[in-house]
């Protein structure tokens, strides 16, 4: 698997044309998503494979091997290089990536203290 901008080379940067507030489903398993930041064309995949605006999936497809580690539902999923971030509606068994470079759990911000 590729990482930071070697990715760009892999086809990071060829697929659909997202924005914010569009629906994806995956092809390989339940996992569905919604853009919440970033736009462009990108290879956003699941399980390995391109993902398809929602009601366009069509027939599935097996989980790509390294590709298997699963989506959680409300979880949010980015690649802070391209200013992407995806939120998980619906969970699966397929991994969220864009080309070959695995997204990241986003983690929480920290509440700011009481004192």
């Amino acid at each position: 698997m590729s990482s930071g901008t070697a990715g760009a080379s892999q086809g990071r940067f060829k697929g659909m044309q997202i924005k914010p507030g569009m629906r994806l489903a995956s092809t390989a398993c339940d996992t569905n998503v919604i853009v919440v930041r970033g736009s462009g064309d990108l290879d956003i995949r699941c399980g390995g494979h391109a993902m398809a605006e929602m009601g366009k999936a069509g027939d599935r497809v097996a989980v790509a091997d390294g590709f298997g580690d699963g989506t959680l539902m409300g979880k949010r999923f980015a690649d802070e290089d391209l200013g992407l971030e995806v939120l998980c509606t619906k969970p699966g068994a397929g991994s969220l990536s864009v080309g070959e470079t695995l997204l990241q759990v986003k983690g929480a911000k920290p509440l700011p203290s009481s004192d």
